[in-house]
């Protein structure tokens, strides 16, 4: 149900009304209650979806992102020290056979 702004032409009232889409237009003012109220054509409000089927990082808080950031670098996949260790032992060889050969061109 939206809100509706309404003006008294006659006393200058202005006041805001929470009705139905349905429901007949106000005619007396509140205040005076003479016949002069008339529906002003408001800024209305954001439409705000909710729910499944809308991005996710819409309407997200800072902390949500902060704590979402720290999540996404703590799953971040970490290397083994085998693969380490693997890595070193190949660029060590590698590195004594450029010598030996090297040394035998020589």
């Amino acid at each position: 149900m939206p809100t509706y702004e309404y003006l008294c032409e006659a006393c200058g009232h202005e006041f805001e009304l929470f009705q139905a889409m349905s429901a007949s237009v106000k005619r007396k003012c509140p205040d005076c209650g003479k016949l002069k109220l008339k529906r002003l054509i408001g800024i209305g409000s954001g439409v705000i979806f909710k729910g499944s089927g809308f991005y996710q990082t819409d309407y997200r808080s800072d902390s949500y992102k902060k704590a979402a950031e720290a999540d996404k670098k703590a799953a971040e996949p970490k290397t083994s020290k085998k693969d380490d260790k693997k890595t070193e032992s190949k660029s060590t060889s590698d590195k004594k056979s450029d010598s030996s050969t090297s040394k035998s061109s020589d």
